[in-house]
């Protein structure tokens, strides 16, 4: 595999602000050999009050540091200032949520005995140094959700950030140490694609995050299943927006719109695959169209010029296949232009695939059955949204999407206290909530007799 530089380049002018160099083999071993020596001290000497302090801390520095973090982001991936600023205060909420309820979440739990002698209660504690590997849509929510719950258990963090965000990562790296985590409890690692592989076998290392593309993550997965390591991943996800009835078309326009250009439209759960009832399609298709070109003056560059110039050649790809074009104009470096795709034939690529970028397809359907059918047919199931004024139909369609999150009449309602996460080829494990500081713990049994 190749080796990553880990360097910031702005997308929006392609100029190059820093480099930093990459982490010799020694480099890793001494961040694996820190976390795994801190691990004693941090899961066992520690209460689960003090760790939480501690991440009150973290929280409060994300706070404190909000325009600085949000001007590194802004640099490294090209992302709205005002989202990077949403973004910093959205991860200081998660590490806030955990500093608030880790004691809560990690009481021990009695069991109820069937011949009602003794006791017997599942007990909660840390496995170790876990490996986490982030990718750059996101650089500290991602971090957060993975970081904010297992630091509460106990465990202690390795985090290999993505090679445009070195910056970012630094910058977490330090709010650790300032907020007075001790050394070797979240330690920051600019490792190669090699060097991560030969890190999941150590045997310091017990379980490894994950969040990023399908292709990477089973190639995590193979390798931390040779070594028997448990293993979260979070992939893509082409979820649907199924409009089935709607009270206030225009309002379910801008939500849908709103849900496809989350970030640019750089969102593994944003919505990508517009699922429209026969009788709204037209009006639904128009306005949604005319609402996407109109913002093509105001969207940013997406990460990089590479990523545009993929998701042109998704784009093309379409429409040599049959689908109708209708766009904002065309790419400029790391600029594309928002763009809608309808025509697109059941069962082809288009249908199917992940469009990272401000990219949406729409399809016309005749029913309820065919809306889910259409919803399902897709190897993700990361998340998914139902508008409909019929409560009934909400919760019937609800229940049949094979996905891991379903919003109702609502976009943008996630929340640290809900569980984030996927199924089929979106992966598996969940995150935030009270089923974030599940993943990697020991749910140890004891018995009394």
């Amino acid at each position: 595999m190749s080796t990553p530089e880990y360097v910031v380049n702005n997308p929006a002018t392609g100029e190059t602000l820093a480099t930093f160099p990459p982490a010799t083999d020694a480099d890793v071993d001494a961040a694996l050999a820190a976390a795994h020596g801190a691990y004693q001290e941090w899961s066992k000497t520690s209460s689960v009050s003090e760790r939480a302090a501690l991440i009150r801390k973290v929280a409060d520095l994300h706070e404190e540091r909000r325009d600085e973090l949000a001007a590194i982001i802004h640099q490294e991936m090209g992302k709205p200032i005002d989202q990077c600023l949403g973004e910093v205060e959205f991860s200081a909420a998660i590490y806030g949520y955990y500093a608030d309820n880790a004691e809560q979440f990690l009481l021990d739990r009695p069991i109820e005995l069937l011949d009602g002698s003794g006791s017997a209660r599942i007990h909660r504690e840390a496995l170790g140094v876990l490996l986490g590997v982030m990718p750059w849509n996101f650089p500290y929510y991602q971090v957060a959700r993975f970081a904010a719950p297992n630091l509460a258990l106990g465990n202690t963090i390795v985090l290999k950030h993505a090679p445009q965000c070195p910056e970012s990562a630094a910058a977490i790296e330090r709010i650790f140490g300032d907020a007075g985590f001790p050394e070797g409890a979240y330690v920051n690692v600019y490792a190669s694609h090699d060097q991560i592989a030969d890190a999941i076998g150590d045997a310091r290392v017990r379980g490894v995050s994950f969040t990023g593309s399908e292709r990477a993550g089973a190639q995590i997965a193979e390798v931390a299943g040779r070594c028997l390591k448990k293993v979260v991943l979070e992939l893509g996800g082409s979820d649907p927006f199924i409009v089935l009835s709607s009270d206030d078309l225009d309002a379910t326009v801008g939500a849908a719109v709103e849900a496809r250009m989350e970030n640019t439209g750089q969102a593994c759960n944003g919505a990508k695959r517009m699922i429209v009832i026969d009788d709204l399609y037209d009006e639904f298709a128009a306005k949604f169209t005319e609402r996407m070109i109109a913002a093509g003056d105001e969207v940013p560059p997406l990460s990089s010029a590479a990523a545009a110039e993929r998701l042109e050649a998704q784009v093309s790809r379409a429409v040599a296949d049959g689908a109708t074009l209708t766009g904002a104009g065309s790419r400029t470096g790391a600029f594309f232009p928002p763009a809608v795709l309808t025509d697109v034939a059941p069962g082809s690529a288009a249908a199917r695939e992940e469009f990272f970028g401000p990219v949406a397809t729409i399809f016309r359907v005749g029913s309820e059955d065919e809306a889910i059918e259409l919803a399902n047919d897709t190897p993700y199931g990361l998340g998914s949204y139902v508008f409909t004024t019929d409560p009934a139909q909400a919760e019937r369609v609800a229940l049949q999407i094979e996905a891991g999150m379903v919003f109702i009449n609502g976009v943008g309602i996630e929340g640290v206290e809900l569980p984030f996460g996927g199924v089929k080829q979106s992966g598996f494990g969940r995150e935030l909530g009270s089923l974030g500081i599940d993943e990697f713990a020991n749910k140890k049994l004891i018995r009394t007799a």
